[in-house]
């Protein structure tokens, strides 16, 4: 793990196939402010896609939601580790900033990581819906 803060297009993740694999694994965690699904990686890098709809207002709303998740995953990647690929979609009324982002994506990757790497990984039930 480099001791740099960069996020290169190798981190992103891009084609519909990555997406498809990642969703298909029903693998997620959520909480009030983001919701992840994740699956192992094929790749020895940790990379990240993001879905953020349009129920979270016009273009310029979401565009600052992404930016703010991008610099959340920046800025806390090596407390992630490597070796996931995670979907991050932000919860719509939880207006969260750069530090809620940050908590949120730190706390529910290491739960995720808990489950991927268990031999018995019933996944599909998250925090969120166990809370109900």
């Amino acid at each position: 793990m480099s001791d740099d803060f960069s996020f290169p297009k190798a981190r992103h993740l891009r084609h519909a196939a990555d997406f498809d694999r990642v969703y298909s694994r029903k693998c997620r965690a959520g909480d009030q402010h983001l919701l992840i699904f994740a699956d192992l990686s094929p790749v020895e890098t940790t990379r990240i896609g993001l879905s953020v709809s349009k129920k979270h207002g016009n273009a310029v709303k979401r565009v600052r939601i992404k930016r703010l998740l991008r610099e959340a995953y920046r800025l806390r990647q090596h407390d992630i580790g490597e070796g996931l690929d995670l979907i991050l979609i932000p919860r719509v009324a939880s207006g969260g900033g750069l530090r809620d982002y940050q908590s949120s994506l730190v706390r529910l990757t290491h739960k995720l990581r808990k489950r991927l790497s268990s031999p018995q990984t019933d996944s599909s039930v998250t925090t969120a819906e166990q809370q109900r």
